[in-house]
């Protein structure tokens, strides 16, 4: 007689707790609903935390910060004079936009195809879970190349090789958000957290200066891990409980590339070639014109603030590429409609993106987010526990600050005027660059779980391509083993690096030194 499995309870406890927690979430209202519904209650709470005189003292001003109402002629005005600017201002809504219109090319003159036909009749099925967890976490560099490209890329790939579309969709998830602060590259995040992280210090230390490579041995290491643990979790947990996919969207067959595909492949690849000499010219030399023009610098420089148009233009130029050598594009007019096409597939995202927008826009005028920060630091900091039980605490409010505050560095500059300050006064004291460090895993594994976060709209709709009746809780039921593990992995390795004394950076230590 056969044996039983040897853990099936554990699955079905597993499968049962996250398919209550699908339907709790699938039971709240259609996004766009729910995003108009946060919005009236945002007024309503902003309305009666002004009542009754709450008020925080910025721990970076040290002004006084009242929650504002919206129900007030301030109010009112902030909501008529801003509603087409809250949402054209929307930071992913141009990014989404501009990006997908050079992808659209690729897609409609069949390059991404024939890549896909490729890559999958040549990788190594073994490997691809792997690949893809650690793509994403080096595209968080430059984190618009996850979301528009790899997220929706990794699901197509999966499809091709016979495996649930969205546990690839999840895989690559998991690497661009779950593990935004880990990568081999320094990305735009660490001189903007390192600015916020020195003008804390600066309080204790009028001279102190925190250098934005300061995290980068860590996070180097934390690339490896994320990328052990999200192929983990992808193979042990996502697939089992997703099942056989059995929806509508097909997969392109396994098959090796014709003639004509093989000459626009060659076409396409001699312009990205080009392309990236072109880039690597203005990047290397000391005076190259894609850095900044007064520094110098790669991080500040046009070629980091412009990723998004170089995206467009390689995409678009190497789409228009293979579809001449291929023969897929014989006119102007096969252009534009490839561009067309790829803007037809964003109409609900549009759709969603202008209540989101308005949501996020009264959260930060009306401030209850700055005094919800504020408050929860303030309680924080006054525990009275020891040095690794407060870090840890400060990471697990971080994750929770996240879910209702999705800007990094909005939450950073709150929470590093109070935190850094008490940490470099404590009996051992901590340098701000390990503070930093705590920060940066808090505010990175709830990201995958977080309404706030920028870019969970376009996640949704890509899952509703594979799900149609998808919501909010089949995005958390999905994601939320990867926050857990991932939460727990870097906690433990944040330990480990604590009792080894290891620095954490290029001149980062563990302790302020004074």
């Amino acid at each position: 007689m056969s044996e039983l499995p040897a853990s099936p309870r554990r699955r079905s406890f597993t499968d049962r707790s996250l398919k209550v927690i699908e339907k709790v979430g699938n039971a709240l209202p259609d996004p766009v609903t729910l995003f108009l519904l946060l919005a009236i209650f945002v007024m309503i709470i902003s309305w009666l935390v002004n009542l009754a005189g709450t008020s925080v003292t910025h721990p970076g001003t040290r002004e006084t910060v009242a929650v504002k109402s919206l129900f007030s002629k301030e109010g009112l005005d902030f909501i008529l004079t801003s509603m087409v600017r809250n949402f054209t201002s929307f930071a992913p809504l141009g990014t989404v936009l501009v990006a997908l219109l050079g992808i659209g090319v690729a897609e409609s003159s069949g390059l991404i195809s024939a890549v896909m036909k490729k890559l999958v009749s040549s990788a190594p099925k073994k490997l691809i879970t792997l690949v893809v967890v650690f793509a994403g976490v080096l595209s968080n560099t430059a984190s618009e190349v996850g979301y528009v490209l790899l997220v929706p890329l990794a699901a197509v790939i999966f499809l091709a090789y016979g495996r649930h579309p969205l546990a690839g969709l999840a895989a690559a998830f998991a690497g661009v958000s779950g593990g935004y602060s880990a990568n081999l590259l320094l990305g735009t995040v660490d001189p903007l957290l390192s600015g916020l992280s020195q003008e804390a210090a600066r309080i204790i230390n009028p001279v102190y200066v925190v250098n934005p490579a300061c995290n980068y041995y860590f996070m180097a290491v934390s690339t490896f891990l994320i990328t052990i643990l999200g192929t983990w979790i992808t193979e042990k947990f996502i697939e089992p409980r997703l099942g056989k996919y059995t929806g509508d969207e097909k997969a392109e067959p396994i098959s090796g590339i014709t003639p004509s595909e093989r000459r626009g492949l060659w076409n396409a690849i001699f312009t990205i070639l080009a392309l990236t000499g072109i880039i690597l010219w203005g990047l290397i030399p000391s005076n190259g014109f894609l850095r900044d023009g007064a520094t110098g610098e790669i991080l500040h420089s046009p070629f980091m603030s412009g990723i998004v148009a170089i995206i467009f233009i390689v995409a678009a130029l190497a789409g228009i590429a293979y579809g001449i050598g291929a023969g897929t594009i014989k006119s102007d007019k096969d252009v534009i409609k490839g561009m067309s096409k790829a803007m037809q597939t964003l109409g609900a995202y549009i759709v969603l993106v202008f209540f989101a927008a308005q949501f996020v826009a009264y959260f930060n005028w009306t401030n209850l987010g700055l005094v919800v920060a504020v408050k929860g630091a303030t309680a924080l900091q006054s525990s009275g526990l020891g040095t690794i039980p407060m870090m840890i605490l400060f990471i697990f409010l971080t994750a929770l600050i996240n879910l209702v505050m999705g800007s990094a560095s909005a939450k950073w500059a709150v929470m590093a005027p109070v935190f850094i300050p008490m940490f470099m006064l404590l009996g051992n004291p901590l340098s701000p660059e390990f503070v930093q460090l705590a920060y940066r895993i808090g505010d990175s594994v709830t990201n995958i779980i977080s309404p706030m976060m920028s870019y969970f709209a376009l996640i949704i709709a890509f899952v509703q391509r594979y799900e149609k009746n998808a919501g909010l809780g089949t995005i958390v039921s999905l994601m939320l083993p990867y926050s857990l593990i991932f939460l727990l992995g870097w906690i433990i390795l944040f330990i480990i690096w604590y009792y080894t004394g290891l620095p954490i950076g290029p001149g980062a230590e563990i302790y302020y030194r004074g």
